[in-house]
């Protein structure tokens, strides 16, 4: 994995942890992400119709990872009524670097050095102890099965859009449809939430907007490296966001240890040097 590739990832990870800062200021998550959603379909219509189509072969995969991201948006907004955001994320997003290098060590047949799994479990050591303190005050049972539903769903899509990409002989193509398809989302949060939309504050509506563009951004950022590098591995380092996101709670949002959260980033950091060494 060259530099190049590990920046592009690692940018990803900042920009995820940006709008992922943005949900967790939000007052009412459930709507917040509706509109991160409706800040990917607007860009992504326009690109769709001035772009080609992606490979057909491509297809089935744009309209899997649809279904999947109905189901994450579904999971973590549920998992946001039941725990709060610095309990359920580290949850959700800690699974992930292991099960996307299973699926794809099973379906795609990438195998990892032993070397790469030990930085994959030096990152999931460093997302659970950037959150350390307020997973010792306990996970109910309605926050962690919600949450384990969420990275389920992350590691599926993880490995459906891996493989989708690299099929799609136009990665900017499969970005843009993938992108519009968040359509599902926005239409099913607008219903629900028809009668308090029309009351929301500009800020709240620009807020979310935003935040669904930086989102789209970041996802096309670690699209473009599932074309380079072995799916698990980028997934490990996409999960950097976390510390980020800690990173930002404590510099911006002024919570947390700094000195748990220097630690699990240092940790993270040698996991990422791990991988970038090994693959």
């Amino acid at each position: 994995m060259t530099p190049f590739v590990i920046a592009i990832i690692l940018s990803a990870a900042l920009l995820h942890a940006i709008w992922n800062a943005i949900v967790k200021t939000a007052t009412d998550r459930t709507t917040t992400l509706g509109l991160v959603a409706l800040g990917h379909v607007l860009p992504g219509a326009v690109m769709v119709v001035s772009l080609p189509l992606p490979a057909v072969a491509s297809l089935p995969y744009i309209g899997l990872s649809t279904v999947v991201h109905f189901g994450y948006f579904y999971m973590l907004g549920r998992a946001y009524q039941h725990g709060d955001l610095s309990v359920v994320y580290p949850i959700a997003r800690g699974i992930v670097p292991a099960l996307v290098s299973l699926w794809a060590m099973i379906f795609v047949g990438e195998m990892l050095p032993l070397q790469a799994w030990f930085g994959i479990a030096l990152i999931a050591v460093g997302i659970q102890l950037s959150s350390w303190k307020a997973l010792r005050s306990g996970v109910g049972r309605g926050a962690l099965w919600y949450a384990l539903g969420t990275g389920f769903c992350i590691s599926v899509y993880s490995l459906v859009d891996g493989v989708g990409v690299r099929l799609s002989q136009n990665t900017v193509s499969y970005w843009a449809w993938g992108a519009f398809l968040h359509i599902f989302v926005a239409v099913f949060v607008i219903l629900r939430k028809r009668e308090t939309l029309p009351g929301l504050p500009l800020k709240v509506w620009a807020l979310g907007i935003a935040g669904g563009l930086v989102s789209m951004c970041a996802y096309g950022l670690v699209l473009f490296a599932k074309n380079f590098a072995p799916l698990g591995a980028v997934s490990a380092l996409r999960e950097t966001s976390v510390i980020f996101a800690a990173l930002i709670g404590f510099l911006i949002l002024k919570e947390g240890n700094w000195k748990r959260r220097l630690g699990a980033a240092v940790l993270m950091a040698v996991g990422v040097a791990l991988i970038g060494m090994a693959v």
